[in-house]
């Protein structure tokens, strides 16, 4: 399928508050079905999908600014002439609705949803395949455009591969925070910040509460019970599980943790959701 539509697609589904028609329920799995699934995880690269919105109907000052950030440092990444354009779209009012982050405190605000409410064109931008070890600097990448689009007159930002929108105050906060890491070497910093930019939690899936995009860092998505607390609580596990698996690894945080590691995840390999690194199920 048309990466683009794909994405589009994903966006509609959310927007009507469904799964892909091609979503798998999870089950218990065979051995051979558990490497079969592990298989094709090892097979896909995960990728960025952003879309911007602007204030007018001449794309010229976002799509020059993303084209001059490309060339100079965000390489790999395209502007995608196809479905950007320079016109509104009458579905990004509830596709932003379903987006928005609502951990984060004040993440957006009214003036956030009029912009949105009142954009006058769309632009779509394209990141490259990324190998597992490559997903923090091409993520922390992704946010320097994010800066560099925004600067140029940019109104709404929306993270396409993950379904996560922030208002601007926010993303730009990120980005500090992002510079910050990144002028201190600071790894484990990078990573955490590109989840909390680029991935959403928590969603609801049969029992539990799941995150989704931590594929854009190198990380599985962690799924636990709902029965475990409130969802602002379970929101804490996630982040405690996910910065666990970062500094001190998967096995050793699995064993503690006595989670399972699993591949049957409920979004198809060609979907931007599915995460090639697994899921991490804590026990109910």
């Amino acid at each position: 399928m048309n990466l683009m539509r794909r994405a589009l697609l994903g966006a509609l589904w959310a927007m009507l508050g469904w799964r892909s028609s091609s979503a798998k329920e999870p089950g218990p799995a065979s051995g051979e079905q558990t490497l079969q699934a592990e298989a094709e995880a090892s097979s896909v690269t995960p990728r960025h999908v952003l879309c911007f919105l602007g204030r007018d109907r001449d794309l010229s000052h976002l799509s020059e600014a993303a084209s001059q950030a490309i060339a100079d440092f965000a390489t790999g990444f395209s502007i995608d002439d196809d479905y950007s354009q320079a016109e509104p779209d009458d579905r990004m009012s509830r596709s932003f609705d379903v987006c928005w982050d609502r951990v984060e405190p004040d993440a957006w605000g009214q003036a956030d949803e009029k912009a949105v409410a009142d954009h006058q064109s769309v632009l779509y931008i394209l990141g490259p395949s990324m190998a597992q070890a490559e997903t923090v600097k091409v993520s922390m990448l992704a946010l320097r455009l994010v800066e560099c689009v925004i600067d140029a007159g940019a109104i709404a930002v929306k993270g396409e591969s993950a379904g996560i929108a922030h208002g601007l105050d926010r993303w730009r906060e990120l980005i500090r925070q992002g510079t910050e890491a990144q002028n201190a070497a600071d790894r484990l910093a990078q990573q955490r910040i590109g989840r909390l930019a680029f991935a959403k939690r928590p969603l609801s899936a049969r029992g539990y509460l799941e995150s989704v995009g931590f594929h854009l860092v190198g990380l599985p998505d962690v799924y636990v019970p709902d029965t475990a607390g409130s969802e602002r609580e379970i929101v804490a596990i996630i982040d405690a599980v996910a910065d666990e698996i970062a500094e001190r690894g998967l096995k050793p945080t699995l064993k503690e943790r006595r989670a399972s590691l699993s591949f049957n995840s409920t979004y198809e390999v060609d979907e931007f959701k599915f995460n090639p690194y697994g899921i991490v199920r804590l026990g109910g």
